[in-house]
């Protein structure tokens, strides 16, 4: 552990920061808050240096972070957080001090983290390898995994100059992070996988951009259900326009979805290049926004997103019904609008019924999945342990629908017929198989990579099935005699970083047309046309139903889990018979 002086630590940060990052900078001169100079009567923090090297989320790393400790600062409340990427910039450690002394933020200790390296066994020889593009330019959550997991409780190992411990708040709302360039979207991608943890961004010249994905952010901004994040942009007209992108247009791209999602925002729009001049320029003003007002919580806004408006109830959120589950799966509401789920690996049946209390089914499910209830009132499960279909009464009685169907999920329409999806893992064409109410079984298509949930649209004509091995819902034409035509992709969805596909599992629809499916990144609301309106996020989705007696509770099975949330909208159930939407918005 070494101190240093602030000074010194400015200019060894600016040497550090990536080869180029401010060699296209113009010459720019703006004015010098006075919180960025050393005054007189201010009582100074001390600054630590330190090295870490045994991250095992980027294994192999090394990387040099600092700490900033506040005089105000004392072991017994836990201090507020600033997370700075690129190690230390803006002349934060001085800026820090100027404004816990006014008691323009609150008492706040700086952690300034470099991108981790892994260095070279003979540098005459070899390069290191240079970590930084690959921890901040990519969306998802393993650089905010390494800040939470590794880089946080490892500075509450270390201690104070004088031998104080460091006690770091836990609150979301009681931390910030921020950044230059690549550095400015990791300390968003931060905020928007982890909102419960970092409720404060300042991102300078952000790097949304062509580069690892994060030229999706505007487009997720706008159909993802609004966090709790205060975000300040900053950026000139003369930044970079290269192979990846125009980082200017992006930086207001992020500005407008931001608005038009409800988020608090606010910018500085200035002149110059990839430069942090403008930066050191408004850090002060910057940290004073975003931590106005605090303790009270950064809030939620509301977006313009028109489908969220038609679907969301304002205050409602999601409720947990039941946890510690192996895994739940096969999500479905009967005619009184009682849900049903599964517990496969402990083949179990629960029963949500209109109360909204949780019972467990005296039978054994038969390690069950896809779960319908057809016109008869009788409930439809694929048993994975017989390789069967089978059907249960009100009495429970179970009978044999169908053998030899190694099958996932199923639909069961108004005129009695099955339709059920055989998967058959992900290397195998997947199978769908029509059942029809004489017991007669037929393959009506092959061909898709794990084909899993399946559904009818609320006319009946069409019919969904997810391809959880792509990012694909396929749509077919039901023909008068049940089987298929017309095949071809139909939804669009949206991918995490950390993923090769979208896992589309589970899907429903409204009485609306618009669809809803389980995916990796929560549940994503399609329209009539195949376009994803809206993302709810939730962990691990496997199914979905809306159930409740109005049938206008979304219920999610998410493996361990199960949650429900009301909605303005009602569920569409195909055992009503076929309901004719209104028209889509073309």
């Amino acid at each position: 552990m070494k101190k240093i002086s602030y000074s010194l630590l400015f200019l060894i940060t600016l040497a550090l920061t990536t080869p180029g990052l401010f060699a296209q900078a113009p010459a720019e001169k703006y004015p010098v808050d006075s919180a960025s100079m050393e005054l007189p009567g201010v009582p100074k923090g001390e600054v630590l240096k330190f090295t870490f090297q045994h991250s095992t989320i980027f294994p192999g790393t090394w990387r040099e972070y600092w700490v900033y400790i506040p005089a105000q600062y004392r072991p017994d409340q836990p201090a507020c957080v600033y997370v700075n990427q690129d190690g230390i910039q803006w002349k934060a450690p001085t800026v820090l001090d100027n404004l816990i002394y006014r008691k323009e933020m609150p008492v706040t200790i700086g952690i300034f983290i470099n991108p981790g390296r892994v260095l070279a066994a003979d540098t005459a020889a070899s390069l290191d390898r240079f970590n930084r593009s690959f921890e901040y330019d990519g969306l998802g959550e393993t650089y905010v995994r390494f800040i939470l997991e590794e880089i946080l409780p490892e500075v509450e190992r270390q201690k104070t100059g004088d031998g104080r411990p460091i006690h770091l708040s836990k609150k979301g709302n009681d931390r910030a992070i921020g950044g230059s360039s690549s550095g400015a979207i990791a300390a968003f991608t931060a905020a928007w996988e982890r909102p419960a943890e970092f409720s404060r961004v300042f991102s300078a010249i952000g790097t949304y951009v062509g580069l690892r994905g994060g030229d999706r952010y505007p487009a997720l901004i706008r159909k993802v259900e609004p966090k709790p994040i205060r975000v300040f942009l900053q950026d000139g007209s003369n930044d970079l326009n290269i192979y990846g992108g125009d980082w200017w247009k992006a930086n207001e791209t992020m500005e407008r979805a931001l608005v038009f999602a409800g988020y608090e925002v606010r910018h500085a729009w200035g002149e110059g290049g990839h430069s942090g001049a403008m930066g050191n320029s408004i850090f002060p003003d910057v940290m004073r926004w975003l931590w106005k007002d605090w303790p009270r919580p950064v809030t939620v806004g509301n977006s313009k997103n028109q489908v969220l408006g038609e679907v969301l109830v304002p205050g409602e959120g999601w409720e947990l019904v039941g946890q510690g589950y192996k895994f739940t799966e096969g999500v479905a509401v009967n005619a009184k609008g009682e849900v049903f789920y599964q517990d496969i690996p402990d083949s179990k049946t629960y029963k949500v019924g209109l109360d909204g209390k949780v019972s467990v089914l005296p039978i054994n499910a038969k390690k069950a999945s896809g779960t319908s209830f057809g016109p008869d009132g009788k409930r439809y499960v694929v048993a994975g342990a017989t390789n069967q279909v089978l059907r249960y009464d009100a009495n429970e009685k179970e009978s044999v629908v169908a053998d030899s169907i190694s099958g996932n999920d199923l639909v069961v329409a108004g005129n009695g017929n099955i339709y059920v999806t055989a998967p058959d893992g992900t290397e195998k064409p997947s199978k769908i198989y029509l059942i029809r109410p004489n017991g007669e079984k037929l393959v009506v298509d092959e061909g898709l990579k794990f084909a899993n949930g399946v559904a009818l649209s609320p006319d009946q004509t069409q019919l969904y099935v997810t391809e959880s091995a792509s990012h694909w819902i396929w749509i077919y034409t039901v023909r008068p005699d049940g089987t298929l035509t017309n095949k071809q992709h139909y939804g669009w969805l949206q991918v995490p970083d950390d993923a090769e596909n979208a896992w589309p599992d589970g899907l429903k629809c409204d009485r609306e047309g618009r669809i809803y499916t389980t995916s990796r990144m929560g549940i994503q609301i399609l329209d009539q046309t195949g376009r994803v309106n809206v993302i709810l996020p939730l962990p691990k989705t496997s199914n979905c139903c809306l159930g409740g007696p109005d049938f206008n509770i979304l219920y999610v099975s998410c493996w361990d889990k199960v949650y429900r949330r009301k909605l303005k909208v009602r569920g569409v159930n195909p055992f009503e018979g076929p309901y004719k939407p209104g028209k889509p918005h073309l």
